[in-house]
């Protein structure tokens, strides 16, 4: 067995957040509101989404941060939506992190044909054991 380093993020912040942008319509949520504020009219019309909707997934991004909402003050029925700089920011640290290539070590397996492979004509009669495939 080979000792596991602990990660350098949060897995579990870093799983939800990567299952609610799997979503192609909550990434194109995402894209729009890079651009600046947009309202929930605005982002039906552009997603060719029903009101609801835009509400459902517009809820699982604002759970998780990467969203943030307000109402108009005139007109409650009217919402504004834009992105959580803040929480993109983090996001993209945990990504750069995470996938960031020079956390790749190299590694020998330790098992299988090439691994190291104990034989019972390689045990010695004093307990010791001989490893071979080094």
């Amino acid at each position: 067995m080979f000792d596991l380093n602990p990660p350098p993020v949060a897995i579990e912040r870093l799983t939800e957040q990567l299952k609610a942008l799997a979503n192609p319509k909550r990434l194109q949520m995402i894209h729009l509101l890079m651009a600046g504020v947009h309202c929930n009219c605005e982002l039906g019309e552009a997603l060719e989404m029903s009101p609801n909707l835009i509400s459902h997934h517009m809820t699982i991004l604002r759970e998780l941060g990467l969203v943030e909402m307000e109402r108009d003050v005139v007109d409650g029925r009217w919402i504004y939506f834009c992105v959580n700089e803040a929480a993109l920011e983090e996001l993209n640290r945990a990504f750069q992190l995470f996938f960031d290539p020079q956390r790749i070590q190299p590694r020998r397996p330790t098992c299988g044909p090439q691994g190291s492979i104990v034989t019972l004509d390689k045990v010695a009669v004093t307990g010791k054991v001989a490893v071979t495939g080094a």
